[in-house]
């Protein structure tokens, strides 16, 4: 898929802007202020001190894509990505993204009359504009992030949003899968997951393709939000072929007697940031972190994470799992 690229620049966050509603138009213009006005991240700082962005990333090479939406059918989708597809169990509701578009999206009917709403997230800035503007980019991963963070938040392309009401569970997982296939561009995308009060959810997101021909950069930035007495659970599965630079910056914060679990598999790619942190905000609030990842030659993965008590009487564990073969940081 061919598509016309720019550069990443103020002009870029100015197209994609253009027609969104003045508050996201005035949030995208913030992040990228502070964007130009925060360094580079660089290993002087403590938590960038296993990956040397000067030797593993070039930034300046990147193009923003504007490749055009594929199409809302499963055979036209590429061979591995259908493969993928065929391999996931039940689902309560997918969503398809290729090249950075949501094509694809369904929900169960019994989820939907329940008023779970899963759709990509510029839908929801049309449909759900408060809910939207109250939670995305404000209190989990606002531009004050960091470099990446405020990168994301003033170019992300499209994104996910999931919210489950007060009381409702879903039995069977929600399913993301996403799809690259242009070299040398710069992919970004949000997730924004609220589960309100007693609600129950699984959601799993994998990231596939092939090998790249040029570096390529897939920036995510996913925020969780825990109310009271929620169960969440968020697993990222990251298959990138060689070239593929996968950085990634997560958030959840999780409120009074809540259990918001994390768990991160890394495969492929060349290089993988992944910078997630736990926020325990009310008492009883319980958060697990678990990695998984697998690599072999110059596969470079460093993940950095931390876990904020700031509320007492909450719990939190850290657990790893890695194959010795390759450079990895946990």
């Amino acid at each position: 898929m061919e598509g016309v690229t720019e550069a990443l620049n103020g002009v870029a966050v100015g197209r994609i802007s253009a027609k969104e509603p003045q508050w996201l138009r005035e949030r995208r213009d913030h992040a990228w202020d502070v964007y130009e006005r925060t360094p580079m991240p660089s290993t002087r700082l403590e938590e960038w001190r296993y990956t040397d962005l000067r030797r593993k990333l070039d930034l300046a090479s990147l193009k923003l894509s504007t490749a055009a939406t594929a199409p809302d059918d499963f055979e036209a989708w590429p061979l591995r990505l259908r493969e993928a597809m065929a391999l996931d169990r039940e689902a309560s509701g997918r969503i398809v993204l290729i090249d950075g578009h949501v094509v694809h999206t369904e929900i169960a009917d019994e989820l939907a009359s329940k008023g779970v709403v899963l759709m990509s997230l510029h839908e929801a800035v049309e449909n759900h504009p408060d809910l939207v503007k109250e939670y995305l980019a404000t209190r989990a991963v606002p531009p004050e992030e960091g470099k990446f963070a405020a990168l994301n938040a003033a170019l992300w392309n499209d994104g996910i949003f999931l919210h489950v009401p007060r009381g409702v569970k879903l039995e069977s997982p929600v399913r993301v899968t996403r799809w690259f296939s242009e070299s040398g561009v710069a992919y970004f995308s949000r997730t924004l997951i609220v589960a309100e009060t007693a609600s129950q959810v699984s959601y799993v997101d994998e990231v596939l393709s092939d090998d790249f021909t040029a570096q390529t950069l897939t920036s995510s930035a996913v925020e969780v939000f825990a109310q009271d007495g929620a169960q969440v659970q968020f697993v990222a599965v990251q298959r990138l072929g060689r070239g593929g630079f996968y950085q990634a910056v997560q958030r959840t914060l999780a409120q009074r007697d809540s259990t918001l679990d994390t768990l991160n598999v890394a495969l492929g790619g060349t290089t993988t940031r992944v910078d997630l942190n736990a926020r325990l905000l009310g008492p009883g609030a319980n958060s697990d972190m678990l990695g998984l990842y697998f690599g072999d030659a110059d596969q470079h993965f460093d993940f950095n994470t931390s876990q904020d008590h700031v509320a007492g009487n909450a719990g939190s564990d850290l657990l790893p799992v890695a194959d010795k073969r390759f450079h990895h940081i946990f």
